[in-house]
């Protein structure tokens, strides 16, 4: 018996149970000798007689498979061969009423309180809304100005540079090429 965990449906918003299945392996067909012990004592017999009764079971199993016979087990699933050869298991195992999805609706309560970690320091959300709006207007705009005062200094250095390389004539800001026309 497999189980795949429960999950999310993020499409419809629901919580998703989690599922059991029976999962069948064709390629591993023997049990663990700890069965064999399970078996016996579940039928109240000598382990040497689970064997023995495993194995005529396991045998009739296979007999009706391998005739195309379809092998019912209530409340486990369906034994049957394709067309191919392969045993196919159609597990019969549906969700049990109480393991059905469950709304995952997204709570939101504007006025909670909780707690916050800025830098290194824990502060709840009331004392960080209080302490961002009541920062001075100034004080978030001051320097501004500074900004301003580097852009138009490095604008100025780059038209200096410029007047010095190809002199400080004011025809040097034109273009410098000669268009010659062919009459």
């Amino acid at each position: 018996m497999e189980t795949l965990p429960a999950s999310v449906d993020t499409s419809t918003k629901n919580m998703l149970p989690p599922l059991y299945y029976f999962r069948f392996d064709k390629y591993f067909d023997a049990p663990e000798r700890d069965f064999f012990s399970f078996l016996a004592a579940q039928k109240n017999m000598q382990d040497y007689e689970a064997l023995q009764w495993y194995n005529e079971f396991a045998h009739t199993l296979r007999n009706k498979i391998n005739n195309h016979e379809k092998v019912k087990w209530d409340g486990v699933g369906e034994l049957k061969k394709d067309n191919d050869g392969n045993i196919i298991f159609e597990s019969s195992l549906g969700n049990p009423g109480f393991l059905q999805p469950v709304p995952a609706r997204k709570v939101i309560h504007p006025d909670a309180k909780h707690v916050l970690l800025v830098g290194d320091t824990e502060r709840t959300n009331v004392e960080m809304s209080e302490l961002l709006l009541n920062e001075p207007e100034e004080e978030r705009n001051k320097l501004w100005w500074v900004f301003a005062l580097i852009i138009g200094i490095i604008g100025i250095m780059v038209i200096l540079f410029h007047f010095s390389s190809h002199g400080w004539r004011l025809d040097a800001a034109g273009n410098q090429q000669e268009l010659k026309v062919e009459k």
